[in-house]
């Protein structure tokens, strides 16, 4: 579904992706780990056309995207939640799960995609005309990634999802992502700090160091790798 080439991308004079390559198929979650700037968000910010690529290919469903706008990707049915969650603040929360739907005209399909939101998080119905910004960090967490849903997206790529999150809502968190992928067949990329519950909700992995692909195995192999285990599991 998604087949990254040679891909090299910076900012200014600094090379922060040096060539790399990987792929992604339609209906596995795959999770990208690493170190702080190790490129992993840059990675995401190039696929969904925030940062322009120098060279290599980015390809979508056999379409190549690395010289599209961002809002056509989304078009494309590609959505990015960000790392930093990026909600509206000063707007309440059905503002905006209707902001995350701009692109779908159908009032039905709004409408139905409310209610799936809802349902994989019952909390944003309870809080839904409150202000987003007066949220606690785990709620706008779940606030992002309904955003997202509401484009109704086939592909959707989460960027540090556990990042300044209490543990008891990290759990429900990473409970509806597989819950999402697993009933709704949505391909996932995640990219997280806490790289052993990521990988235990991979199939797959990649290990990213300054900008390059240091290794790419099973989420179980990673798990079991000793080099892994001791730079990025604790032991």
């Amino acid at each position: 579904m998604l087949e990254v080439t040679d891909l090299k991308v910076g900012y200014g004079a600094i090379e922060a992706l040096h060539g790399i390559s990987f792929s992604v198929k339609a209906g596995e979650v795959v999770t990208l780990i690493g170190a702080n700037g190790a490129g992993k968000s840059t990675t995401l910010r190039a696929i969904s056309g925030l940062v322009q690529a120098r060279s290599g290919d980015i390809l979508f469903e056999g379409r190549p995207i690395q010289r599209m706008p961002a809002h056509e990707i989304v078009r494309l049915g590609l959505a990015h939640v960000p790392e930093g969650r990026m909600i509206f603040a000063n707007l309440t929360v059905m503002e905006n799960l209707r902001m995350g739907a701009y692109l779908v005209r159908d009032k039905a399909k709004i409408a139905r995609g409310l209610e799936e939101v809802f349902e994989v998080f019952p909390r944003l119905r309870e809080r839904e005309k409150q202000m987003a910004g007066t949220l606690s960090g785990g709620e706008q967490q779940m606030l992002a990634i309904g955003r997202a849903l509401m484009g109704g997206p086939k592909f959707l790529m989460l960027d540090e999802p556990s990042l300044g999150i209490a543990p008891l809502l990290v759990k429900t968190i990473f409970e509806q992502i597989v819950k999402i992928n697993r009933d709704r067949g949505l391909t996932i990329l995640l990219v997280e700090q806490n790289a052993n519950l990521a990988l235990r909700v991979s199939l797959r992995g990649y290990v990213l160091e300054t900008g390059r692909i240091l290794l790419a195995d099973t989420a179980a192999g990673l798990l079991a790798d000793p080099k892994v285990r001791s730079a990025y599991l604790g032991g």
